[in-house]
Order: structure tokens, then sequence, then C-alpha cells
């Protein structure tokens, strides 16, 4: 599981064009490789990569959600597959043709009129927070400059990062109470650049690769346990 966190900083940086900092988009990332791990069923036969890629793109989205825009600009689930399926396909475009936004909408079972609403709220700009530079006078702050800024929490800051420090800190942990073999087992198949097979550490241990499989389930689910605790 550790070396997936290299696979987190890729997906991560896949969104750094929303002008987001991009530790902030590793640290949500995280977020959600930590809650596949303890979802993770190894006895279903997937790839714990190929079970967590969703878990990491679902935290990054809403983080990318809560902080682009002042005004939160999708809020159900057709408004956020349409603000990141549009804003990819304007990377190279500046607005869409009739035919486009009609493309586009029957592609994600919206309505052009969405298309179009979604279109301009992405083109839109917001107001800024903070007043000129040189700005003595009181008149030049906007009324927003009065709201509680969203990070005005120090107490919530420090407990968002020792809960994300925590979570490390247990998966480490939990991959060291693991038998060596076991251990072994668990970073050959999934924390090694070249995976190994079933079949290849079979003839390492000595054993048929149905007792790696069956050593690699239990070992996974203890981790999981162990994180979870």
């Amino acid at each position: 599981m550790l070396s997936h966190l290299r696979f987190v900083v890729h997906i991560a940086r896949g969104y750094s064009g929303y002008g987001l900092p991009v530790g902030d988009l590793i640290q949500e990332g995280n977020v959600g490789l930590m809650k596949a791990v303890k979802r993770f069923d190894p006895s279903l036969n997937v790839r714990l990569v190929s079970f967590a890629v969703h878990w990491i793109r679902a935290e990054i989205h809403e983080y990318v959600l809560r902080n682009w825009r002042l005004v939160k600009i999708a809020t159900t689930k057709a408004q956020r597959k349409l603000f990141f399926n549009l804003r990819r396909l304007k990377k190279n475009l500046a607005w869409l043709s009739a035919e486009e936004t009609a493309a586009v909408a029957r592609d994600l079972g919206v309505s052009v009129a969405e298309v179009s609403e979604m279109e301009k709220r992405l083109a839109a700009r917001d107001l800024s927070f903070d007043p000129a530079p040189d700005a003595e006078d009181e008149e030049l702050y906007s009324p927003a400059a009065y709201l509680p800024a969203p990070d005005a929490d120090p107490a919530g800051q420090v407990e968002d990062a020792e809960s994300a420090d925590d979570s490390t800190d247990r998966l480490h942990g939990a991959l060291r109470r693991l038998d060596e073999r076991s251990r072994d087992i668990v970073q050959q198949r999934w924390m090694s650049e070249d995976k190994a097979t079933l079949h290849q550490l079979a003839d390492k241990y000595g054993v048929s690769a149905e007792r790696i499989r069956q050593i690699e389930s239990s070992a996974l689910g203890k981790l999981r346990a162990l994180v979870a605790a």
C-alpha cells in the first residue's frame, strides 16, 4: 500500500489545472487511499490499485468542488460529472458550439440548458476576498472580506493534520506487525514496481500458488483490520 502513495501523487497532479495547492490535492487523495484500504476485499480478485482509484478521485473531486469557487459550483451528482467533463473538454476550446453543447448533454445525460449554465459558471470569475494591496479605505473591501475564512479554525486544521498523520502511522505499524513471510508476499505483490506472480512466490517459498494466495488474502485482511482498529 505504501507504494500506492506514488499513484496518489500521479492522480493528484492531474488536477493541478484548477489552481489549488498540489500538496492539498495529494493529501485528499491519501485520505481516499486510506478509505479504500479499509474497505478492500481481496477475495474479490481485484487489485487494490484498481479498487482505490475510485476512492482517491472521489476525495479529490470533493476537495476541488469545495475550494475551486467561493460559491459551490456543483451540488448534485449530475452537476459534478458535468463540471469535470466540461472542464476537460474546454481545455482546447473557447465556447462550445450549439452542436457541441447538444453532444455533451447527450453523452452526460443532462439537458442542454444545464451544460450552458455550467459553461457560464466555469467562465465566471470569483470576486476577490482580499482588498487591493495598497488599499487603506474600508470602502474598498468587499462584503465577503468580513466573512470568516474557511480555514479560520486552527483547531480544525490541526485535527485534520493529526488525522492524516495517524492514518499513515497506522498503515506503517500494521505492515510491521505481519510475520516476515506475509509481509514479503504483500510487498512483492502490491508494493513492488515489478509485481511478483503467485507462481514466482510459490517457487520462492516452496509451496503452491494457492497457498500463496491464501497467505496474501489473510495478510491483507489483517492489514485492513489493523488500520481500521
